[in-house]
């Protein structure tokens, strides 16, 4: 269907173009008859122009088939999502409620996830934790990522807000003092994009502050590291590598991952390690850093805040080329925890730290 659509569009550009010819040429019909010469380099000319305008539509209709298999590629992947249980979305509160706001509204921004138990166990619980910690304040959800919020208002019916959206619900439900808490990890590249965008909207409000993401200060590389050992210290046998596997990114703040791999080995933690999956240090680095330290056996969590598609596919996955997959290949029994950092109560109560830091202007 898509496929015909792109046709028809094609069809519809290339008969325009031949209408505009047909009008050239009646314009000229009117005007003196060129001589020879002439008219043979304006057939020339017109004939170059038609296999350029050819030319165009060609490499249109192959750009727009390619975009039409993209979207079913795209949709095949979601289809392929409900092959397997993400849990029960009404569970979670998508925290999109004008009601009870008043004027200091909490905006707790994430990038998202689809799948609903670890949605409501990490974000859901950053969100309640935030909420217990400062009643006075109205604690709201929005998501960066439009691409989830599309998939789950389609797959189970729940409303999540985009940044925009939240933004114009704060300002219509009269807020003056808004705080927005970030769920980051880093301070990226969309971390960044949320504080242009709060800079657009900060005349609607008397005061817009950002608290800071995850990692940010030394204290705060050294709290999380201590919840990552707090939580895996019962396999930390000496015999085990216990291995922690990041996003990743283009931008500088990628840094956190090697310094995070610094906290632990001064903190004595030598037998932990991390990796990316779309960054450095990689999979291979992992593999590479633990050969030849007698290690039989390997767990890996995600140093994620959610647990979503790269934590149970790209780590815990059947795939060939997972975390899992790879780990095993290499002779290492393999014990994936898909657990995302949001589960962690040190890690809610460090976002709550930084939330108080906002609400207090420090």
């Amino acid at each position: 269907m898509k496929k015909k659509m792109v046709l028809m569009l094609v069809f519809a550009m290339l008969t325009g173009a031949m209408a505009g010819c047909g009008q050239d040429q009646s314009v000229k019909g009117d005007a003196p008859a060129p001589d020879t010469a002439q008219a043979e380099a304006e057939a020339s000319t017109e004939t170059e122009t038609q296999a350029e305008a050819s030319e165009e539509a060609a490499a249109f209709e192959a750009a727009s088939e390619e975009t039409a298999a993209q979207a079913e590629a795209s949709e095949a992947d979601e289809a392929d999502e409900e092959n397997y249980d993400t849990g029960d979305a009404k569970l979670d509160d998508p925290g999109n409620q004008s009601e009870g706001i008043g004027e200091k509204e909490l905006l707790v921004v994430s990038f998202g996830t689809s799948f609903n138990d670890s949605r409501r166990l990490t974000i859901g619980a950053i969100e309640q934790a935030l909420q217990e910690a400062f009643p006075d304040w109205a604690v709201r959800r929005a998501f960066t990522s439009q691409i989830i919020i599309d998939h789950v208002k389609k797959r189970d019916g729940e409303v999540i807000d985009n940044v925009e959206e939240a933004l114009e619900r704060a300002e219509q439900c009269g807020v003056k003092q808004l705080v927005v808490q970030p769920t980051h990890l880093m301070n990226g590249y969309e971390y960044n994009d949320l504080e242009e965008l709060l800079a657009s909207h900060a005349d609607a409000f008397e005061s817009v502050r950002v608290g800071d993401p995850l990692l940010t200060s030394d204290d705060d590389f050294s709290a999380v590291a201590e919840a990552c050992h707090e939580a895996t210290k019962s396999y930390d046998d000496g015999k085990t590598a216990i291995c922690f596997m990041g996003h990743g990114t283009e931008a500088d703040s990628n840094a956190v991952y090697s310094k995070m791999q610094k906290v632990f080995e001064d903190k004595g933690y030598k037998n932990y390690y991390i990796g990316t999956v779309e960054a450095e240090p990689s999979l291979e680095d992992v593999l590479k850093a633990i050969d030849g330290k007698g290690y039989e056996k390997a767990v890996l969590r995600p140093l994620m805040v959610v647990a979503g598609d790269h934590a149970n596919n790209d780590m815990a996955g059947d795939e060939d080329d997972s975390w899992k997959s790879m780990f095993e290949k290499a002779g290492y029994k393999t014990v994936p925890v898909v657990e995302g950092l949001g589960q962690l109560k040190e890690i809610q109560e460090l976002y709550v730290a930084h939330a108080k830091k906002a609400i207090e202007g420090k």
